[in-house]
């Protein structure tokens, strides 16, 4: 009974033209929900017995700000789409927002990296993810087709928000494709694992894993890390913030400025007052 209810739940997203990332965290999520709750059939579970589970999950499982919002904004959905009945969980998000800094990699350490990365093919992923600030699931999706070499152009199509990018191909990444087009040949997706189907998540994962024990890099990084890697040095070398928000497919600026305030340190010079006593 609650696989149908998530099956529902699923297809109403996928008409609703929601990111396949999406509707996998959403399904998840309420997989989750059902499960902890399955003495109850969901039609019948109160709004007080919601908030009883959210503040479980904050209180017991210790979830973060992140997880919570996502928890809420599922069973806010669901039960809008399936039951047509409004829960209002609003005084449960988070009020305080949490400041984390990303984490990044120095441009040494990204180049000890790539050059640890012998096979062509992994190395040509870390190139693209790197040179273009992607996300993993962009990455993924990227087709053949989206290659525009004449133009030196890079098109993401349907990304985070359902929006469409350009990115600017470098000189360098161009090289590593085609070096890596002569030995492998995709043919329809730009990185394709078995029976030319999309490469996959957990495979890209493993393979920075291996280029980063194999550099030596002992900074805790992920895929994503190149990511932002990728925006904090754009910002060191002068380039726009607005510019930046662009490229990143960011739509408020509030959310890059986060990466000025790693490059506004480290120019700042400010010195140790451990510096002034030797």
């Amino acid at each position: 009974m609650n696989q149908n209810l998530i099956d529902q739940f699923v297809t109403i997203l996928r008409m609703q033209r929601y990111a396949d990332r999406s509707v996998k965290t959403y399904a998840s999520h309420l997989a989750y929900f059902l499960r902890l709750s399955a003495k109850h059939k969901p039609e019948d579970i109160t709004e007080q017995q919601i908030e009883n589970f959210v503040i479980w999950l904050v209180e017991k499982r210790k979830v973060g700000q992140s997880y919570q919002k996502a928890m809420i904004s599922t069973i806010t959905k669901f039960y809008k789409e399936i039951f047509h009945r409004h829960i209002c969980l609003k005084h449960l998000y988070p009020k305080r927002r949490e400041y984390k800094l990303p984490k990044f990699l120095t441009r040494d350490e990204v180049k000890k990296i790539l050059d640890a990365t012998e096979n062509i093919k992994h190395k040509a992923i870390l190139i693209t993810i790197y040179s273009c600030g992607l996300r993993l699931s962009e990455l993924l999706e990227l087709q053949i087709s989206d290659i525009k070499v004449k133009e030196k152009l890079l098109l993401i199509r349907q990304s985070k928000g359902n929006k469409d990018r350009l990115m600017v191909v470098s000189a360098q990444l161009l090289n590593a494709l085609r070096d890596y087009f002569k030995i492998y040949q995709p043919k329809n997706y730009l990185f394709e694992g078995k029976s030319s189907e999309k490469y996959s998540e957990r495979s890209v994962q493993q393979i920075l894993k291996n280029s980063l024990k194999k550099a030596g890099i002992i900074t805790p990084a992920s895929v994503h890390t190149l990511r932002h890697s990728y925006a904090t040095h754009l910002l060191e070398n002068g380039i726009d913030i607005r510019i930046i928000k662009d490229l990143l497919g960011h739509s408020n600026i509030k959310t890059t400025e986060i990466y000025t305030h790693i490059t506004d340190i480290s120019k700042s010079n400010v010195k140790s007052p451990l510096d002034y006593l030797y």
